[in-house]
């Protein structure tokens, strides 16, 4: 028996999986590839040069394959990989590369992808990723392994989202995010580290003690990047475990070039105010800080809360 339903509209040319089943009305195009086990929802359309491989599920109404966004995009001959294992929602939207870049628009292995998000060119996703519904990938995006970007966020084009990094629903990100943080908001601001991510991930203390210092020397130290770059290389000689994820986290620096996403409520507040003999506990969105000398800030830190009518603290 056919895993093909009758109504479904698949070019001769495709290459699928006897083991693959393509749901109704789903239209496949001549230059896909389908794996094994791979099941297609009804009214699916997957086109262009689409490999897609074992053991996903892509549910009703996704369009994978399509070409490009792009206004240079010219009819050249890009790619859209699919690995294995994904679950892929409603309404997905993933185009294939172009050829200013690498040509080729990949998705890895183990995602959870949910409804309605779109992977525009060239975006290159890893391994165990989860993307909630409404997630938007400009081109040329990259996402880490164990990413988890929150509904509703916009990624601008070209950034960098570290791996094992934690995103706040109905974000801006218009800056690379490091490794193992935390980040959220529009301007987007670092708030600490994934703590809950890296347990989950069985990380042994020694290695979440690590990327914890890693965090205080990129944002709570008031050292330059070059400074904070350096300190946090010396740190496998006190904490051997955590080696590749230092590793991780230079690499990333090294190679940002929109810059690293900004600490909330701290980065540019002189360290007179960050660890002077506070009166109260400085709060951003509900969090603390740092504590704060008496003067100017007494007002603010009396009701233990910033809102935005206070303007600048201390400047």
């Amino acid at each position: 028996m056919s895993n093909i339903h009758a109504t479904a509209i698949v070019d001769p040319a495709a290459r699928i999986d006897p083991t693959a089943t393509i749901g109704p009305y789903a239209v496949i195009g001549p230059e896909v590839s389908i794996g094994a086990r791979t099941t297609v929802g009804a009214h699916c359309v997957i086109e262009g040069r689409t490999t897609i491989g074992e053991d996903n599920r892509i549910f009703q109404f996704a369009s994978l394959g399509a070409q490009p966004q792009d206004k240079k995009y010219a009819g050249e001959p890009t790619e859209l990989v699919i690995g294995h294992r994904n679950t892929i929602r409603e309404f997905c939207t993933f185009n294939t590369g172009t050829v200013q870049d690498r040509a080729v628009t990949r998705v890895g292995d183990d995602n959870w992808i949910m409804a309605y998000v779109h992977i525009a060119h060239e975006c290159q996703v890893g391994t165990q990723t989860t993307l909630a519904n409404n997630t938007t990938l400009a081109g040329h995006v990259d996402v880490g392994d164990w990413a988890t970007v929150g509904g509703l966020t916009g990624v601008l084009q070209r950034m960098r989202i570290g791996a094992h990094t934690m995103i706040g629903f109905a974000s801006h990100v218009g800056k690379d995010v490091p490794p193992f943080m935390v980040v959220d908001g529009n301007p987007l601001a670092v708030r600490g580290v994934n703590l809950v991510g890296l347990r989950r991930r069985a990380f042994s203390d020694e290695r979440i003690a690590a990327i914890r210092e890693m965090h205080k020397l990129l944002y709570r130290q008031g050292l330059t990047l070059e400074q904070a770059r350096a300190a946090i290389m010396a740190l496998p000689e006190k904490m051997p475990q955590a080696r590749d994820d230092v590793a991780l986290m230079d690499a990333f620096i090294a190679g940002s070039r929109a810059g690293l996403a900004r600490c909330g409520g701290v980065v540019g507040v002189p360290s007179s105010h960050r660890n002077g003999g506070g009166r109260g506990l400085w709060r951003f969105a509900g969090r603390p800080a740092a504590r704060w000398p008496a003067g100017p800030l007494a007002r603010i830190t009396s009701q233990r809360y910033w809102r935005p009518s206070d303007g600048p603290p201390g400047l």
